[in-house]
């Protein structure tokens, strides 16, 4: 029997083997199907009058002049409040992104690299806050941004947006399996104080780790409705909270509507693809430095 022969026969599949990799594969192909039918359902809903989306066929393109006319209703709806809306989203998120960077980074530094008294304290309790729901928060957050009086203004998204002790977790966890203690110590005998050589030494290391941090912390911000909704209004509403004024502007869920402004489902359809359009972009020029995060604390030095 030749060589070839012999790895023809080494790779032949029983027939249980056979019906394994089947079952997986139908398994597989059920998942995807189920995520990903819905998103190109959403992704050629905009293209269609209200009248095609109802009639047509699920998949079917519509025109790019009906998706003009949804893009110049939705930027039509209340004077271009829409785009107010998105405004005030990217507004509280990257505010509160720089501020939760500017906090979370120096103390995961602190907490990994810094023996200093009470440390295992602020630990646990970070351990612990992380585990508690973010809904569960929401009132005494509330309670405390009325008693000082900032209901309604910017800082009450913004402020509660930068408590992000998860950043801080993934901080302590990258800068105590990832980075090289002797590194640092090598920039302390040169003469680097503690600030140097946290920001010419750790911080330039620590790239994987702070973009890692920058993107989950953007996407809860970006995502986060419960909160905003209680604590800002009208025109100072983030995009989140505006699709729910949109959905109640729609006839298909909302009959009642009493408003002389009516939203067709494809302008809604619209709507949420350009909400989620930020997060998207974001994630593709990233990817690269939140694989390199994910896994760089994966092995101990």
């Amino acid at each position: 029997m030749t060589d070839l022969a012999v790895r023809r026969r080494r790779r032949a599949l029983t027939p249980g083997q056979w019906i394994g990799r089947a079952f997986v594969a139908v398994v597989l192909l059920a998942f995807a199907a189920f995520f990903i039918l819905p998103i190109i359902w959403l992704l050629l809903a905009p293209t269609k009058t209200n009248s095609e989306l109802l009639l047509s066929g699920p998949f079917a393109f519509g025109s790019f002049e009906q998706l003009a006319a949804n893009w110049n209703e939705l930027f039509a709806f209340g004077s271009g409040v829409f785009a107010v809306w998105l405004g005030n989203s990217a507004f509280y998120s990257f505010t509160a992104l720089a501020i939760t960077l500017i906090v979370s980074i120096p103390a995961g530094y602190a907490l990994a690299l810094i023996e200093f008294k009470g440390r295992r304290i602020l630990l646990v309790t970070t351990l612990i806050v992380m585990l508690i729901p973010n809904t569960a928060l929401v009132l005494p957050i509330f309670l405390e941004l009325s008693a000082a009086r900032l209901i309604g203004s910017p800082l009450a998204v913004i402020l509660p947006f930068s408590f992000f002790p998860f950043g801080v977790y993934l901080t302590y966890i990258y800068f105590s399996t990832a980075v090289s203690r002797d590194l640092l110590n090598a920039a302390r005998i040169d003469g680097a104080g503690e600030f140097r050589v946290f920001a010419q030494v750790a911080m330039p290391l620590a790239t994987p780790v702070i973009a890692l941090v920058g993107f989950f912390s953007f996407v809860a911000n970006w995502n986060n409705y419960f909160l905003p909704f209680l604590v800002v209004g009208g025109q100072k509403i983030p995009v989140q909270v505006g699709l729910a004024n949109l959905l109640s502007n729609v006839p298909a869920f909302n009959p009642t509507t009493a408003s002389s402004i009516v939203i067709q489902l494809p302008t809604l359809a619209l709507a949420t693809l350009l909400s989620v359009a930020p997060i998207l972009l974001i994630f593709l020029f990233a990817q690269r430095f939140l694989v390199e995060g994910m896994t760089a604390g994966g092995t101990k030095e």
